[in-house]
C-alpha cells in the first residue's frame, strides 16, 4: 500500500521506515529541509537504539523515500499524521498548530476513499473537530494513537503491546465510513496483526483518551513512588526496599516504581499538564486535580537532589565542582526535552557550583540548550578534581561504573545517586560518601 507520513520527527521518522519494513510503499513529509536530507541519507536525525539501520535497509529497497513537498503525498491511500504538540508557551494546554498546519495542506491532495489516520497526542476532540472538515469529501478518520518508548521505538512501531483504533460511531457503533476505515487500516497493520496483537476499535473520544490517560497513570506511579522516597528520609526507611516489597502485589508490579529525579521528556510532563487543561476546559477539573501533585512532587525531587549536594558539600556548593553524569531525560536517547538531568545541572550552576555534564548521545543537544554549562565527553573527564559527582541518568556505563577509577579523579569521593541504580555498599566499601532519595 502506498503511505504518507506527515512529520518525521521522533515519532513519524521512525513510523515511516517501520510502515516500509512491513512492506509498505511511504513517503515521510516534513517541512524541515535539514532533516529530510539527513533522512534520505539513512541517517537518524536523533539517537534512537535501531533506527539508522531500519532506515539503511528500508531506503535500499526503494520503498522509503523523504520530501519538504506535500503534493508527495497524492496518490497515498492512508496519511499518518504524526506532528508534534507540544505545551503552550506560558500555558498547560497542548499547542495544535503543527496539526491544524499539516492537516490543513493535506486535504487538496486527498481523495475520496483516503484515510488519514492521526497518531499525534491531541487533545479530546480534537478528532471530531478534523473529522468534521472531511464530510462529504468520501475521506475517513482513525485516531490511532502511539504508544513508543524512547530507546525502544522501533521495536514498539513493530511489534506493539496493542492498537488502537478510534473509528467513526454512532451510538458507540462504527459507521459503514469506520468500517471501510477501519479495513484499509487492517491491511497496513496485517503483519502485527497476524502476530495476535491486541486490538481495541472504540470511538473518537476514547481513542483520543487512552495516551494522555496511560502517560497520567504511568506519571502518578513515578511520582508516587518518589513521595514514598520524601516519607523514607523523614523516618530513615529504605524507599527501594519498599518498592521490591509492594512490587510483589500483582495489582501494583515493580515496574516503573523507581524513585529518583523523576520523570522528564517531550511526552509525559506536557501531556499530563495538557490532560489538566482540556479537563478544565470540558469542566470536569476536579476529575484531574491529583495530577497538579503528580507535577508538583516529580519537580520536588530536582530541588531534594541540590539539596542532598549542598548536604555533602558541608553546607554549601558555592564554588565546587559538579560531575553530572547524564543530560538525557533518559538512557538510550539524545532527547534534553524537560530533562531532570540538565534542570538540576542548571540550578547547581545558578546556586554558584562549577557544572560539568556528560552523556554518551546527548552532550550536543545539551550545549546548545545550555550553552552556559560545561561538557565533557567521558565520565572520568567531567569528574576529573570533582568535589560532588551526580549519577542523573542511568545510562548502562554509569550504572556500572567502577568507584575506584573514578575516585582516582576526583577531588572528594561524595556520589549522589539520583537514580538509585548504584550498590551503597560498594561505593562505601570504596570509600565514597553515598547519598540517595529516600535512601539512608
Amino acid at each position: 500500500m502506498r503511505i504518507s507520513v506527515i512529520g518525521c520527527g521522533y515519532l513519524g521518522a521512525v513510523h515511516a521506515a517501520a510502515m516500509a519494513q512491513l512492506g509498505h510503499e511511504v513517503v515521510g513529509v516534513d517541512v524541515d529541509a535539514a532533516k529530510v536530507d539527513a533522512l534520505r541519507a539513512a541517517r537518524a536525525p536523533f539517537f534512537e537504539p535501531g533506527l539508522p539501520e531500519l532506515l539503511a535497509e528500508t531506503s535500499a529497497t526503494g520503498r522509503l523515500s523523504f520530501s519538504t513537498d506535500m503534493s508527495a503525498a497524492a496518490g497515498a491511500r492512508v496519511h499518518f499524521l504524526c506532528v508534534g504538540t507540544p505545551q503552550k508557551r506560558g500555558e498547560f494546554r497542548a499547542d495544535l498548530t503543527y496539526v491544524e498546519q499539516a492537516f490543513a495542506e493535506l486535504l487538496p491532495y486527498l481523495q475520496p476513499g483516503d484515510v488519514v489516520v492521526g497518531k499525534s497526542t491531541v487533545p479530546v476532540g480534537t478528532a471530531e473537530d478534523l473529522a468534521a472538515r472531511l464530510e462529504g469529501t468520501g475521506v475517513s478518520l482513525v485516531w490511532n494513537p502511539e504508544f513508543l518508548r524512547e530507546g525502544f521505538a522501533v521495536k514498539d512501531t513493530l511489534h506493539p503491546d496493542r492498537l488502537v483504533y478510534g473509528l467513526e460511531s454512532v451510538d458507540g457503533e462504527p459507521t459503514a465510513d469506520g468500517d471501510r476505515a477501519r479495513a484499509l487500516l487492517d491491511e497496513v497493520y496485517a503483519t502485527p496483526l497476524s502476530e495476535g496483537i491486541p486490538l481495541v476499535v472504540t470511538d473518537y473520544a476514547t481513542a483520543q483518551l487512552v495516551k494522555v490517560a496511560a502517560n497520567s497513570f504511568l506519571a502518578t506511579k513515578i511520582s508516587f513512588i518518589n513521595a514514598m522516597a520524601e516519607l523514607c528520609e523523614a523516618t530513615g526507611a529504605d524507599v527501594t526496599s519498599l518498592a521490591d516489597a509492594i512490587g510483589y502485589d500483582a495489582r501494583i508490579g515493580r515496574r516503573f516504581l523507581n524513585a529518583g529525579l523523576g520523570f522528564g521528556g517531550g511526552c509525559l510532563p506536557k501531556d499530563i499538564r495538557a490532560f489538566m487543561a482540556r479537563a478544565g476546559e470540558l469542566g470536569v477539573s476536579d476529575a484531574l486535580g491529583f495530577l497538579k501533585e503528580v507535577d508538583s512532587v516529580n519537580m520536588r525531587r530536582r530541588v531534594r537532589v541540590v539539596d542532598l549536594a549542598r548536604e555533602v558539600c558541608e553546607g554549601s556548593i558555592v564554588g565546587r565542582r559538579v560531575a553530572v553524569l547524564g543530560a538525557a531525560f533518559k538512557p538510550n536517547s539524545d532527547d534534553v526535552r524537560d530533562s531532570p538531568a540538565l534542570s538540576v545541572a542548571a540550578q547547581m550552576q545558578l546556586q554558584g557550583a562549577t557544572v560539568t555534564v556528560t552523556d554518551p548521545e546527548a552532550v550536543a543537544n545539551a550545549a546548545a540548550k545550555w550553552p552556559d554549562l560545561r561538557f565533557a565527553s567521558t565520565a572520568l573527564e567531567a569528574a576529573r578534581d570533582a568535589d560532588v559527582v551526580l549519577l542523573a541518568t542511568e545510562w548502562d556505563e554509569y550504572r556500572t561504573i567502577d568507584p575506584d577509577a573514578l575516585g582516582a579523579v576526583v577531588a572528594h569521593k561524595r556520589i549522589l545517586d539520583g537514580r538509585n541504580v548504584l550498590d551503597p555498599r560498594q561505593w562505601r566499601a570504596a570509600g565514597w560518601t553515598y547519598r540517595a532519595l529516600g535512601r539512608p
